[in-house]
């Protein structure tokens, strides 16, 4: 996504209505706000956020809860190179509920800065799904934890059906939102979509580069799935509009982030293109729709990145102890940011019970019933 988000930061300074120079003097106050926000004051609480040794590199984690006792939730994130740990002030809620794990990932975000290009070692998707593992095991190892809630998001979520089908030793229970699925190139329709999108608008120059590109996601370069991106955000407005207010807004206002660590945010999104197409010929369906732990998928109703047609397709073949789906209304990508207190309630609804029940129900029991879709107001 970073081609849409570097075209839309001209925007940024209409996001906040503060002209000229103001617009720094406006952002340091609310960063100023935010840290106020994110404060964790209680006496059972847990603030720690530094580099931890993780696959042979520093690689920034984040520990953040205002109970110790609370389950465990790991993210990975999206992307590759879009770390979630910008959005801390959307998602502070959260953390009354759950201890939230953040990692940046090699090529991505702080751990990007910390040691640059040359600094990150392997790169490879194989290389991010160990270090993955290790954050788990560090997770557990800290806080004291048997298992951890697997949540994963967008490019995270490649990575997340394979960890939760791999190991159900380590998770309590998989939530995708953003749901990538792969296919093995067998599903088109997203890439009809935004043809349809596109010539409705008259964008002649680029349809063409999207039809020049073909279908077959196997075969896109890095450069042409970057582009892909760009243009399913562009030409859609609920897509364009999640990313100027909540995506850019979240990181100009992160009490976290430097104007240097976005550079290097920015910078690291390009540095991990380099990674998807090792997963281009993934296909999920043959790789195995049985899961050991409670599966749960919670998609943005409008998305037009990954479609929650494909997420809902995979879900319904899916074979679990329990499982959920639920569409957030008015929510494009980005959806769990986008409603961050609808997220919540369908965690503290339909996961946190699962998770916390002394056992899980036989498989085969859904959280909702097989064939129905849960809407999500």
């Amino acid at each position: 996504m970073l081609g849409t988000v570097l075209a839309t930061a001209a925007t940024v300074a209409g996001a906040f209505a503060v002209p000229g120079a103001g617009l720094f003097g406006h952002r340091a106050l609310r960063r100023s706000r935010n840290a106020a926000l994110m404060r964790i004051d209680s006496p059972d609480g847990i603030d720690e956020q530094g580099f931890v040794r993780i696959g042979g590199i520093d690689q920034w984690v984040s520990v953040r809860g205002e109970d110790r006792a609370n389950p465990v939730v790991v993210e990975v994130h999206g992307g590759p190179g879009a770390t979630n740990s910008p959005y801390g002030t959307r998602t502070r809620a959260w953390e009354r509920h759950f201890t939230i794990v953040r990692w940046d990932m090699r090529g991505a975000g702080k751990t990007f800065g910390r040691g640059g290009p040359e600094g990150q070692g392997e790169t490879t998707f194989e290389r991010l799904y160990e270090d993955a593992l290790e954050v788990t095991r560090h997770a557990c190892e800290r806080l004291g934890a048997a298992r951890v809630l697997l949540l994963a998001n967008s490019f995270g979520t490649v990575l997340g059906l394979r960890l939760a089908r791999d190991h159900p030793e380590l998770y309590s229970a998989y939530v995708g939102t953003d749901q990538n699925v792969h296919d093995g190139g067998r599903d088109t329709s997203g890439h009809r979509a935004l043809l349809e999108r596109l010539r409705a608008a008259g964008r002649t120059k680029d349809a063409a580069v999207v039809t020049a590109m073909g279908p077959d996601r196997r075969r896109w370069t890095a450069k042409q799935r970057a582009t892909y991106d760009r243009l399913c955000a562009a030409s859609d407005p609920l897509t364009l509009d999640t990313l100027k207010k909540v995506v850019l807004a979240s990181m100009w206002l992160s009490p976290l982030h430097s104007l240097r660590d976005l550079r290097d945010f920015f910078r690291g999104q390009a540095f991990s293109e380099r990674i998807t197409p090792g997963t281009a010929g993934f296909d999920d369906w043959a790789d195995g729709t049985v899961f050991e732990v409670p599966f749960f998928l919670f998609q943005g109703d409008g998305d037009v990145i990954t479609p929650p047609e494909c997420a809902r397709a995979f879900f319904d073949d899916v074979v679990a102890p329990v499982k959920g789906f639920a569409l957030i209304e008015d929510a494009s990508h980005w959806a769990a940011l986008r409603h961050p207190e609808v997220f919540l309630d369908l965690l503290l609804t339909h996961v946190l019970p699962v998770i916390t029940a002394p056992a899980h129900p036989a498989s085969g029991q859904s959280a909702a019933p097989r064939g129905t879709t849960q809407r999500i107001g």
